[in-house]
């Protein structure tokens, strides 16, 4: 949209008519650029310093009013009980460490599940044999103290109560271990025979497999022989050695 404005010239006939355009039809936002292309660059500048002090300030003010951490003073440490000056130093470094965290046991024999197993302190040797899975049926259990405590890197090792508990073996825990298990690559007919689960053809067939086949490499393999299947070499393998 134009917008006309007329004038007379006193000096002549003529009319002069000078036509603007309404800026206020084409928006603000063209009006407004319409304005700044008719400032002079020192006002452009005035113009730019004014709106950096203006967000400054407003970014300064929103900085302020943001909350701030409040430092709580901790209180003193409670004073030391009476007579706690005069324990023994390192007393209690000692009594923390005399316990270990846990008891590592090697439970062996006739139990379904041979192994290595961790218990918390304060557990019994009744414990062990339920952790690894329970005695088997031959096993003989009137010959261990099931209401023993455990002991730290110790073997329990459950037997069908032919063969004499060793007290007097080293790491043992003196609650039904048996004596040295029985080398299968040197073990004559007789000690094979002695072993829980061995009779005189399983033993004899030991034999025969060694001579034939060489030494066992690992106790598994022992289920080459004829005879011996899993259960029966789960019985042997606390018995047994290579």
């Amino acid at each position: 949209m134009l917008e006309a404005r007329g004038a007379v010239d006193p000096g002549c006939d003529v009319v002069c008519i000078t036509v603007r355009p309404d800026l206020r039809a084409y928006g603000p936002a063209v009006a407004l650029r319409e304005r700044l292309d008719a400032l002079s660059r020192a006002e452009l500048a005035g113009l730019a310093v004014v709106v950096v002090v203006t967000i400054a300030g407003a970014g300064l003010w929103y900085a302020r009013s943001l909350p701030r951490p409040v430092d709580v003073a901790m209180s003193g440490a409670p004073a030391a009980p009476s007579g706690a000056g005069s324990a023994v130093p390192g007393s209690a470094s000692v009594s923390a460490s005399a316990t270990p965290a846990q008891l590592v046991v090697d439970v062996a024999g006739l139990v379904r599940r041979p192994g290595v197993y961790a218990f918390p302190p304060g557990s019994r040797v009744i414990d062990a044999i339920r952790r690894a899975g329970g005695a088997l049926p031959r096993a003989e259990l009137g010959s261990l103290n099931l209401a023993a405590p455990l002991t730290d890197g110790t073997q329990i090792v459950v037997s069908d109560g032919s063969v004499a508990p060793s007290t007097g073996a080293s790491g043992s825990s003196g609650t039904g271990v048996a004596g040295a298990p029985v080398n299968i690559n040197s073990a004559s007919e007789s000690e094979l025979e002695a072993l829980t689960g061995v009779g005189p053809v399983t033993a004899n067939a030991i034999i025969q497999y060694r001579t034939e086949h060489g030494p066992f490499a690992t106790v598994d393999d022992l289920l080459n022989v004829s005879g011996i299947g899993p259960a029966t070499l789960e019985e042997l393998r606390s018995q047994v050695t290579v």
